[in-house]
This record gives structure tokens, sequence and C-alpha cells, in this order.
């Protein structure tokens, strides 16, 4: 996100618009990480820069980077109150249920998330899907704890593929740790998914994001942007 990325017009449509619909002069903010969000901190950026006093919390050193590069102020987790967070998704099913943590900031995207007052997600249409699953889901780990996590997940969901997120050279999250992608196949149950991956000693947190969500707002190929429906 050091550079401007190739302009998606749905991105920058759904970006735009989640900040000057739920962001006000005088608040404090959580922003995601990925290139949906890229476009709401673009927004951001431009209201500062008029003149409007917007402080934000980083889901990423990524988006702090970003976010300093703009002179958008950063704050700590709880030094404010934080009425909205925004930030995008791998997969949205139906019912707002999520998988994120396709960038690498799954802890603090969902702390951000749990925090703010309200948590806004913005996605294009192909990350729209009935029911999770098809996007692997990123569970971070305590590095040491890999053999016993991938032994317990593998005894109770035999069919799982695991993989470790850049091989030999593992990816490392902004708090030191791994990032299992983990191929469940379609996920019934996301919420007793979450629960159960977490109960395994080494397991820091999952992508799934169950019973967080506000508000999912979509964004289209012609830039049009609309609110999609809980089902």
């Amino acid at each position: 996100m050091n550079e401007s990325p190739v302009v998606d017009i749905g991105k920058r449509a759904v970006g735009y618009a989640a900040v000057d619909d739920f962001v006000q002069d005088g608040t404090c903010i959580g922003l995601g990480t990925g290139t949906t969000v890229y476009w709401a901190i673009e927004r951001v950026a431009q209201r500062v820069a008029a003149g409007e006093r917007i402080a934000a919390v980083a889901t990423s050193e990524q988006t702090a980077s970003l976010c300093r590069r703009w002179n958008i102020p950063l704050v700590g987790l709880l030094e404010r109150e934080m009425p909205v967070a925004i930030d995008g998704a791998d997969e949205v099913a139906s019912d707002w249920a999520l998988i994120k943590g396709g960038g690498g900031a799954l802890f603090r995207e969902k702390a951000v998330a749990l925090v703010a007052e309200r948590f806004v997600v913005v996605v294009t249409p192909p990350k729209l899907v009935s029911v999770l699953g098809v996007f692997p889901l990123p569970v971070e780990i305590v590095p040491f704890a890999e053999p016993y996590v991938v032994r317990e997940i593998s005894r109770w969901n035999p069919n799982v593929e695991i993989t470790r997120r850049g091989g030999d050279m593992p990816f490392v999250s902004d708090n030191g740790n791994w990032i299992l992608d983990c191929h469940f196949g379609r996920i019934d149950e996301p919420g007793t998914l979450d629960l159960a991956l977490r109960a395994i000693h080494g397991v820091v947190a999952t992508g799934i994001f169950s019973s967080i969500a506000d508000v999912v707002m979509v964004g289209d190929e012609n830039g049009e942007v609309r609110a999609l429906p809980r089902i």
C-alpha cells in the first residue's frame, strides 16, 4: 500500500461512501487493511487535509504507514471512543458472517471491530457468498505451537487442508505470529468453528468474524453502492 493501487471503481466507490456516510468531523475511527479500505483511508486523508479533525486506530503497520504518509493522526486502541470502524472482507455470507485475514491482520482487525460502536464492512460483489468456505480460513498461531495446532485441527477434522502461509519462509504477522491457511470447505456454523479453533492452545485468533458486522456496503463496477440486507 505504499503506492496507489490500480483504480477499481467499485472499491473506490464503496470506500469513499463508507467514510462519507459514517465518519463525522472530530471523531476517532478504526481503519482496516486491504485494497478496498485503501480508498476509505484516502477519503479520510482528503477530509483531514480539508481541515476536519479525524483520528484513526490502524489495524496494521501497513495502514499506520499510509496514515502517517497522509497526515491522518493515529491513536491507540481505547485511547478515544470509536464510533465506527471500516474494514473489508475476503468473504461475506448472507447472514453477514465474514472471513477476514487475507492480508494477515486479522487479530488487530477483530480487536478494532469489537471496540467500535459500529463495524462497517466494505466489499465488492465477488466477495459475496451464500455460505463461508471458498476462501481459506486464516488462523494466527504462536510459531512454537505450530505442530500441536496442526495436529489438533487435523484430529477433529481430518479432511482439512492446512498450509503455512509463506511456506518455508512463513508470513509473520505484525504481532510476531504465523498464519495458517485452513481449507475447511463449506462452513455452516462459523461461530462454532471459531470457538473450537480458539480453544486450541497456540491459536491466537481466527479470521471468522461472526455476529460482529453492523453494516455491509457493496460497491459494483459501475460505481454504485448499496447496503447488503442480512438474511
